[in-house]
């Protein structure tokens, strides 16, 4: 009769602490555990899948109820081991969580625990994948679970010890299983590969170590699987490859080359090859974010045998990819690798993942503008070189855009423009008579001052800018167009800043500064400070300030200039009147409200402080 064929990972299952793979202090803490005779009422074995938890817990079991137990070398033939080694549950219950993980199922097991072992000298409950029970049942387990009975022994497994409630956790010994590495996953694989004569290449061994991402029982299944191809020939890394749907070194090379050199057209077309080939869009990202992994440790790296520890790449691959290592800059990977993470995890999430694979591969073969950071560098430092040397900065060829000038700003150039076309009156006022002069223009061959006027045109623009942002206090005052407002500020305030993003002044006493921030008199200040400094906003602050406060803002009262003769009677009478349409108006009213209240009998306490502060004026 034919035998049944068992798989590789059934058998060559660990019977013994002695053939657990990478797991060393988790034997040499179980071993004492059981030559001290300390053994727990509760353990979680927690960790990634095919590391060994199952079989840990398996042979923890035999080593308790072995006939020559406790002991760390079971037998494997008497009743209690060869149970255990057939799952049959006698003493040793195994219980899926998964399908068992309900307040029945518990329920079940508590009604159980109170019967005496068989053949053992403990009862021991092994429930695989805890973490899938429900709440109702761990609550269930939980009195039980902290005073079992003194032969019951729990043993649970879980790969999510994260679901598992902190109240389980608690009551049992945690271990946590760590990943086999793939040294120790070569070396049983060699060791199999032995026994049952397979023919395989030690790059075939480290492609399937790698690919099981620490697992050995991932291991065992996938040379099981290839060893069918191993009758003929030598198992080589590239079967391995087709087996698992990887791409080899060399397609990912040249898929990596067409990025380097920004061909999009080839890149797609390799892609597309791959993709017609049987390899899944998610696939064909995973392994150019796995090569690209490796580039940048080969391009960090320059000893061979870190390389290979670190990324199990053999002498002919880093070899292979050195020098396309050495072309690419850092930053360069990094972000090659961040986009096709992006697109891994949108391709997941979306219906039609061809797409989002060509969409990257488009993004990386076009990567145009990427710079470095010692290229962003220069650039920064050329530009720093060019402004502080005064070298223009602006193409030549360089669109000019005409803005359109605020209204006001647009009225004072036009101004500007006729005042400098009209010949220059200066007012000379002598003790004897007064007569006004017609400037001369400057003879070329004298070297004389410039004006005032022409100083803002021949300065330099950071200059001028400059001199634009101070002003005078008296000039801005005649543009308030409120009387009283500008009566209140003149006599009153004290200036203290006075430029085009600011207007800062002080007055003595409180009671002025609360009349000052009112919008009675704050928003005609405002209103002429943006009329006077051409500006869309201008900040007022007012403040108190000590009667020995001395204002360094200029007030000097603005100087009237003649105007030059005016031949039509009716302009001379209308410039006359705008220059007079003020003179002694406020003065009239002033007088006229003083009169007005000093006539009315007002005795309030507002009017006395008003009338004592201004003088009985009427503001």
């Amino acid at each position: 009769m034919q035998e049944t064929y068992i798989p590789l990972y059934r058998k060559y299952r660990p019977q013994k602490f002695a053939d657990l793979v990478g797991q060393d202090n988790l034997v040499k803490a179980l071993s004492n555990a059981i030559k001290l005779n300390k053994i727990a009422h509760a353990y979680l074995f927690c960790g990634p899948r095919g590391t060994g938890k199952t079989s840990s817990a398996r042979i923890f079991a035999k080593s308790l109820n072995c006939v020559n137990g406790p002991t760390l070398e079971p037998c494997g033939t008497c009743p209690s081991c060869v149970n255990i080694t057939n799952s049959t549950p006698v003493d040793v219950i195994e219980i899926d969580g998964a399908s068992n993980r309900g307040v029945d199922n518990a329920q079940a097991i508590l009604e159980k625990i109170q019967y005496a072992p068989v053949d053992g000298r403990y009862k021991i409950y092994i429930i695989d994948e805890v973490h899938m029970l429900t709440p109702q049942a761990f609550n269930a387990l939980l009195k039980t679970l902290e005073e079992p009975p003194q032969n019951v022994i729990f043993i649970f497994a879980t790969t999510e010890v994260h679901k598992v409630l902190d109240t389980i956790i608690s009551r049992c010994q945690r271990f946590d299983f760590k990943r086999i590495t793939t040294e120790d996953i070569v070396k049983r694989l060699e060791y199999i590969s032995e026994k049952e004569n397979i023919k395989i290449s030690k790059d075939a061994l480290y492609n399937i170590a790698k690919s099981s991402q620490g697992g050995m029982r991932d291991s065992l299944a996938l040379l099981d699987q290839i060893s069918i191809l191993g009758t003929d020939k030598e198992i080589s890394s590239a079967d391995v490859d087709d087996l698992l749907g990887k791409i080899s070194v060399e397609k990912l090379f040249e898929l990596v080359e067409d990025f380097r050199n920004t061909n999009s057209t080839q890149a797609l077309l390799k892609v597309n090859a791959l993709y017609e080939m049987g390899c899944e869009p998610a696939q064909i990202v995973e392994n150019l974010v796995q090569y690209l992994r490796d580039l940048l440790i080969v391009k960090n790296t320059k000893d061979n045998n870190i390389i290979f520890d670190v990324s199990k790449l053999n002498e002919q691959n880093i070899e292979l990819m050195r020098p396309q290592a050495e072309a690419f800059e850092n930053e360069h990977l990094i972000f090659m690798l961040d986009k096709l993470m992006y697109y891994l995890k949108t391709m997941k999430e979306s219906s039609n993942r061809h797409l989002f694979m060509e969409l990257a591969v488009v993004e990386l073969a076009n990567n145009n503008k990427y710079y470095s950071y010692q290229e962003l560098i220069d650039k920064v430092q050329k530009l720093e070189a060019q402004i502080q040397g005064g070298v223009q900065t602006v193409p030549n060829n360089a669109p000019v855009m005409n803005l359109p000038k605020p209204k006001i700003m647009q009225e004072k150039t036009e101004a500007k423009e006729k005042e400098n076309n009209k010949p220059e009156v200066i007012e000379k006022t002598n003790e004897s008579e007064s007569q006004v002069i017609q400037a001369e223009p400057p003879r070329e061959q004298l070297p004389q001052e410039p004006k005032k006027q022409d100083e803002k045109i021949n300065q330099p623009k950071a200059q001028t800018e400059e001199n634009a942002k101070s002003g005078n206090w008296m000039e801005l005052l005649n543009n308030i167009d409120s009387i009283p407002s500008r009566m209140f500020f003149n006599n009153l305030a004290k200036p203290i800043e006075i430029t085009s993003n600011r207007i800062s002044i002080g007055f003595l006493k409180d009671l002025f500064v609360k009349q000052a921030k009112e919008d009675t008199k704050r928003v005609p200040l405002e209103n002429a400070a943006k009329k006077y400094f051409g500006v869309n906003s201008i900040v007022i602050d007012i403040k108190l300030v000590d009667e020995n406060f001395t204002s360094n803002v200029a007030v000097t009262p603005v100087v009237k200039t003649v105007k030059p003769l005016v031949e039509n009677k009716q302009e001379q009478l209308q410039q006359k009147e705008e220059e007079n349409e003020d003179d002694g108006y406020y003065d009239t009213l002033l007088q006229e409200k003083s009169e007005e209240m000093k006539k009315e009998n007002i005795h309030s306490d507002g009017s006395k402080m008003v009338q004592e502060l201004f003088d009985g004026k009427y503001l």
